[in-house]
């Protein structure tokens, strides 16, 4: 199998694992539980053992063992036998090559379930993590993302949601449903919402992986490709947003020799492949943006006249506060902070967004910039009151404490 870690195998495996079983054994709940079964068996023995040579085979076994034992043990319970059962050592020939992370992930966004449900079931059947993995990456109990994955199994099998292949007339809204569910997963991993750590490598590394074997079954899907070179470009930059220490490097302080070349290329090549082709959305969009970022050689060299100009171009399209709360910090970049603060007006107005740091944050930088120290200082310190994130409180009081010791030195 080579030297890829176990970890790896399993979370690669997993929705061809389901998929197997969903196909063979029909309750897509029951399957989906059976091969946690099998993950955590993988975990327990292979790193001992050594990864098998058909690990797919392996866990498709494993797994279907666990189903055969728990619905007999069903049937005991209500006193009759079943007759459906496939001995253990006969299951799957067939189904175990084919590639079911598509089907899989599509299940998983299925409109009946909530967007919280989708992020969650997607973790686990096709990332192949395990509830207390899915739960640690969003800062819950491990109970607490138990019951929200239960729910959400309850919720397809009550509307009668089986594992297949997807009508072709509910593709668009479903595939759009999972690419918004990657984004989300990615987001976290890029930068955690809450806890000790600004990055979440893993789980950032896992949408990655994940919007990539989508790319490979839908290659031609100009979203789908335009997710990939957003991740790629993004994630490249991760070994720069952060200090020895795992502290918050602002980007134009950020060495950029440390970003990841190759997946920039990768990245900048598919945007070049996707942008001519016709009809440009979120993510394209997005990718554009990120590519202008990671192919400038500094901070200062970046076009931010493009990048003010792609924003536009996105907000008016797709509106959303957090495009507005990027085009004032490209604003500001290309024309002075009062334009850039001109730009964040509207957000400090609007109630819902008044418990968001970022939007106070940026503020911040940008009356520090202009020479409102007092405004500046003000701001600064709501933002750290309102971050959850330990990392970008302590960023952002340090931003405070240094315009302090400026103050005192003056």
């Amino acid at each position: 199998m080579g030297s890829s870690a176990p970890e790896e195998v399993w979370r690669r495996e997993a929705p061809h694992v389901l998929g197997a079983l969903a196909r063979r054994y029909g309750d897509w709940g029951d399957c989906e539980d059976a091969v946690q079964e099998a993950l955590l068996a993988a975990h327990d023995q292979w790193p001992a053992a050594g990864v098998p040579e058909h690990p797919r085979g392996w866990l498709v076994r494993v797994a279907s063992r666990r189903l055969v034992d728990v619905r007999r043990s069903r049937a005991a319970r209500e006193s009759r036998e079943e007759s459906w059962a496939d001995p253990p050592g006969e299951v799957a020939d067939d189904p175990v090559e084919r590639d079911d992370t598509l089907d899989v992930l599509l299940l998983c966004c299925h409109p009946v379930l909530t967007p919280a449900s989708q992020v969650a079931l997607t973790l686990r059947a096709v990332a192949g993590l395990t509830t207390a993995q899915v739960a640690a990456a969003f800062f819950v109990p491990e109970a607490t993302m138990a019951q929200r994955i239960s729910r959400a199994k309850k919720t397809l099998r009550e509307h009668g949601v089986g594992f297949g292949r997807v009508d072709p007339a509910e593709l668009p809204d479903r595939l759009t449903a999972a690419l918004r569910v990657l984004y989300l997963v990615f987001t976290e991993g890029h930068t955690a919402s809450a806890g000790e750590d600004l990055v979440d490598g893993s789980l950032a590394s896992e949408a990655l992986r994940l919007a990539r074997d989508l790319h490979t079954r839908l290659p031609y899907d100009d979203e789908v490709t335009g997710l990939l070179a957003l991740m790629l470009l993004t994630h490249a930059r991760r070994p720069g947003r952060v200090d020895g220490a795992g502290d918050l490097v602002p980007l134009a302080e950020q060495d950029r020799s440390l970003w990841d070349a190759a997946a920039i290329r990768e990245g900048a090549g598919l945007v070049e492949q996707v942008l001519p082709r016709g009809h440009v959305g979120r993510y394209q969009l997005q990718a554009a943006i990120a590519a202008v970022h990671a192919e400038a050689a500094t901070f200062e060299e970046t076009d931010w006249v493009q990048v003010v100009a792609l924003y536009r171009m996105l907000a008016e399209h797709f509106p959303d506060p957090t495009v507005t709360l990027n085009l004032a910090v490209a604003v500001a970049a290309a024309m002075g902070p009062e334009a850039g603060l001109a730009e964040l007006a509207p957000l400090l107005d609007d109630p819902a967004l008044a418990g968001r740091h970022r939007v106070h944050a940026v503020r911040a930088h940008l009356l520090e910039e202009s020479g409102s120290l007092a405004g500046a200082r003000a701001s600064y310190s709501l933002a750290a009151r309102l971050a959850t994130n330990a990392r970008e409180q302590r960023y952002l009081n340090g931003r405070l404490a240094a315009l302090d010791r400026q103050d005192g030195g003056a």
